[in-house]
């Protein structure tokens, strides 16, 4: 499979008059994890909506490279840039309640090139999450919330994606079901050899599986990791994360 890339650069938000994101220079190369760090607040959510043409930037550009080929997502909108393979796990997982599970993962075949493979999805959703193969007829408002976050990564890579967007897996999650979304996330990004940003405030289980990241803090980037020993032995992340 052709490499996928992220570049986010000098890229500023706002709602209104209200300054959320400044500045932020983020990317995410092929075959990449990254982890965008940050307390509720700061600025990641905004960041991921931006990526996905849901909040428009004032400035800066968000360019995603597929298959050889640039494409400048500001300005486009939001199924255009979900039909690039560009695919967002958003946070609270915003599930269809009153629809099935099986439904729901049928619903995230959105793009035409999802359609043609999606028994092929939808068999590996099912061997990698048995628990919703044997839920796929329950109503997935009835459902915990680990199986309702296993579900959201399902729906994702029933589009096929090439970039996975996951905005805070480990909210609401008892902590064993944090780590095992955490461990849901590695193993299909390496099955289907994603590029991966995740914006998560549990440092601990993210730097698990990411390559490198970013803390962000007031909406602005202040500090970037190379790798995850480099995030480790931080001293923003002693104090804000591991209470050192």
């Amino acid at each position: 499979m052709a490499s996928s890339s992220l570049t986010i650069e000098k890229v500023h938000a706002a709602y209104s008059a209200v300054r959320v994101i400044e500045d932020v220079s983020i990317n995410v190369k092929a075959g990449e994890t990254v982890a965008l760090l940050g307390t509720n607040g700061n600025g990641k959510s905004t960041l991921m909506k931006c990526v996905m043409g849901i909040v428009r930037p004032t400035a800066g550009s968000i360019i995603a490279e597929i298959d050889g080929t640039k494409h400048n997502l500001v300005g486009m909108p939001t199924e255009q840039i979900v039909d690039l393979g560009i695919a967002l796990v958003p946070e609270g997982r915003r599930l269809f309640p009153k629809l099935t599970v099986e439904e729901n993962l049928l619903l995230g075949a959105f793009r035409s090139k999802a359609r043609a493979q999606i028994k092929t999805n939808l068999d590996f959703c099912f061997e990698a999450f048995p628990r919703l193969a044997e839920r796929s007829k329950q109503l997935a408002g009835s459902m915990s919330g680990g199986e309702q976050q296993m579900l959201a990564l399902a729906r994702a890579l029933m589009l096929t994606p090439r970039i996975l967007l996951v905005d805070e897996p480990s909210v609401g999650l008892a902590p064993l079901l944090v780590a095992r979304t955490i461990d849901a996330i590695k193993q299909l990004k390496d099955h289907y050899q994603l590029t991966v940003l995740m914006a998560e405030q549990n440092f601990t289980q993210a730097i698990r599986i990411a390559d490198r990241g970013y803390v962000i803090v007031h909406g602005k980037i202040a500090f970037e990791g190379r790798s995850a020993d480099e995030l480790n032995n931080n001293d923003l992340i002693r104090q804000f994360y591991l209470g050192m």
